[in-house]
Order: C-alpha cells, then structure tokens, then sequence
C-alpha cells in the first residue's frame, strides 16, 4: 500500500556528486544510470525511519474517515450511515471524537509505524537487488518489491488491523448509539479478552482476504503513480533524471494513484471487514417472537428474524449483512454480490477513495521530504569529516 520512492531522487543526487566530486571532475555520459542511482542510494535505516514517520502520519491524519469506512462497510443497512458526510457527523456528535471517529486509533499506531518501517525496508532492498544486481525491468521490480514489502509487514498490520477495526466498530464502551457485538473497555482489554475468549489465532483473522486486498492495492498503485509522475513531467517540460515535480504536483500524484486503486480494490476491502468483524456463532435461531437478533456486527430490535441457512453462508431476513461461513475470497465476494448487490461490493467506497487518496498523498511526500532531510544530514556530516 506504498508509493515509490522516486520523488526528490534528482535533487538528492545532485547534492551528492556536489559533495563528492569536484567542479572539474565531469562523469561520461555513457555511465550507466544504474551506477548514477548507486551513488544516491539512502540506507536503509533512513528509508525505515522515513516510511514509518511517514506512514503513522498519514494514518493518523485520516483515521476518522476509516472508522466511517468501517462503520459502513460493517454495518451497510444501517441508515445513520449510509451517507459518508452524515456518518462522520453522526459518529462524532453521539460518540466523540476520540472514542468514536478515533475509536482504534491506538491499535492502528500499534501496527503502523513498525509496518510501515518493515514495508520500507524490504521494498528498497528488493528494489535495489533486482534492479541492479539482477538487471530485472524494473516495473516487475517494483511490482515484486510491493507484493514482498506488504508480505513481510503483514505480520505486524494484520493483528493491528483486526483490533482496529473492531473498536472502530464498536466505538464508545457501552456504546447506547450502536450495538456491534463487542465491548472492550480500551486497547488491552481488547487484546487480553480477544486472546482468552477466542484464542490468539483470532489476530490473524481475515489474513488472506487482508493480503488479497492489499497486494493488488500495491500493484495498481505502483502502476499508477509512475505513469502518472511521467505524464506531470510531460506536461510541464521538465527532465526525469534532472528536475524534481512541485508540491502539488507530487501531492496530487500520490492521491491520484492511492485513490483509483483503493477504489477498484474496494469489493477486496468489504470481504476483509466482514471477515474480522462478523461472528457466525451469534446468528439467532429461526423465531416468529419480537425479540433482538444480534446478526453478525450489529444488534437490532427486529419482526420475525428468520434466516435462510445454505451450505456456506446465511441470510438474516432482517436485510443485515450476509454472514460469510467460508475462507474463500472468490465465495466471499459471491456471497456479498448475491444477498446485497453491487452496492454492497462497494460499500463504504466514498471513504475508501478519500482516505486511501490523502493518505497516499501525505505519506508518499513526507517519507521523501524526511527521506531527503535524513540523507542531506549524512552528507554534511560526510563533508566535515
């Protein structure tokens, strides 16, 4: 979920051979450019720094609209949030802002600076290794390198993930506006019920649909923000190995890459939600009484909650959301097209384009401006030396 780290790249190697060639020591311009990228390489300490700055910033910048995500996404019939603008509103006013659109943001800290700092450090040395010592093109480089970042991070942000997203969903401690199913006091308490109640496998719940939803996610985002780099320096004249892009430019780079690929990875991102936010064993027996049917995620007073039961999943003829009784991502995604539709494939997608969007924006130019500041620091020390 990543950029590249190409910003800035033109800047920081033009600095470098100022610092460590003299005025008359010109380079021969038949020097490959991968010996040019070896003298600007930032080591790899610098690029974890870098990326776990930038991403728990950028995390933490749009945790609200990801708890409004969540909320639709694990509650879709719920009306209060069908509309994002009236569910952040909503959210904030019922439940405050650090315990209902900040619910879970200590579980998303937990996991996303280490992750992100992993993420980092396994792409630029897979980066690097495939480029110049294997001679690999380097688009399959840089899509390899996000698919093996991602991979190695997971282990950190999936467990983070699976917490985060419960207390995004439950919000306040007895919540009166919304019953989710769950009811932790904090973080820790969380933690210890969900280990002893569930078992500590439960961490790791929905880790296939989170890394199926994720990999794409790296690739397509990958894809489009080189394309889209190399159309801005078409489009104001300037030189890839030379120049650097504006701010804006950059900014708008990055939100336009994590936008369109958080959008079509959006069905990928309902699956992962559903499977670490619903509990099948809740599912009410068939009854013709008023009585309260906790479906999955959500607890409402509702007539004649009957269910359909099939092989692999069921029902609730409350118009809930399905629950998913299978591992399969491809079922999953059946599952959810058949009982709600497209609609319910792309549940929550407002948030999703927003959050995925800013947040690639703001991490992708912070990790380059720290990237940058880290490596500036390094030469000048090399200088006085």
């Amino acid at each position: 979920m990543i950029g590249s780290s190409v910003p800035f790249e033109a800047q920081r190697k033009h600095e470098h051979e100022q610092h460590t060639h003299s005025p008359s020591s010109n380079q021969p311009s038949s020097t490959p450019l991968i010996q040019q990228d070896e003298e600007v390489l930032s080591p790899i300490i610098h690029c974890m720094l870098a990326g776990g700055l930038g991403g728990a910033i950028g995390d933490s910048v749009m945790h609200s609209l990801d708890t409004v995500k969540t909320r639709q996404q694990g509650s879709p019939t719920t009306t209060k949030y069908k509309n994002m603008i009236k569910a952040y509103r909503t959210i904030m006013v019922e439940e405050g802002i650090r315990r209902g659109l900040y619910g879970g943001y200590g579980a998303a800290m937990l996991g996303s600076f280490p992750s992100t700092a992993i993420f980092f450090a396994t792409y630029e040395f897979t980066k690097r290794t495939m480029i110049q010592d294997l001679q690999i093109n380097d688009t399959l480089s840089h899509l390899t390198a996000g698919f093996l970042g991602d991979f190695a991070s997971s282990f950190i942000y999936v467990p983070s993930e699976v917490l985060k997203t419960r207390l995004q969903l439950q919000g306040r401690f007895n919540n009166p506006y919304f019953q989710s199913g769950y009811n932790y006091k904090g973080l820790f308490d969380a933690i210890k019920t969900l280990i002893s109640q569930e078992g500590p496998q439960t961490l790791f719940f929905g880790y296939k649909a989170t890394l199926c939803r994720d990999l794409p996610f790296s690739a397509l985002q990958f894809a489009f923000y080189e394309k889209f780099r190399q159309y801005a320096f078409l489009s104001r004249g300037l030189d890839y190995k030379k120049d650097d892009l504006t701010i804006d430019l950059e900014l708008s780079t990055g939100a336009a890459a994590g936008g369109l690929a958080g959008t079509l990875t959006t069905p990928l991102d309902v699956i992962k939600t559903r499977i670490q936010t619903q509990n099948p064993s809740s599912i009410p027996p068939p009854s013709s009484s008023h009585t309260t049917s906790p479906s999955s995620n959500v607890h409402s007073k509702v007539k004649n909650p009957t269910t359909i039961n099939t092989k692999n999943y069921t029902i609730p003829s409350t118009a809930q959301p399905a629950i998913l009784n299978t591992s399969s991502i491809f079922r999953g995604l059946f599952i959810v097209y058949k009982t709600e539709g497209i609609v319910g494939l792309f549940s929550g997608v407002g948030p999703r384009f927003v959050w995925t969007s800013v947040q690639s924006s703001i991490m992708l130019l912070l990790y380059q401006v720290a990237l940058k500041t880290l490596d500036n620091a390094l030469l000048s020390d090399n200088k006085f030396e």
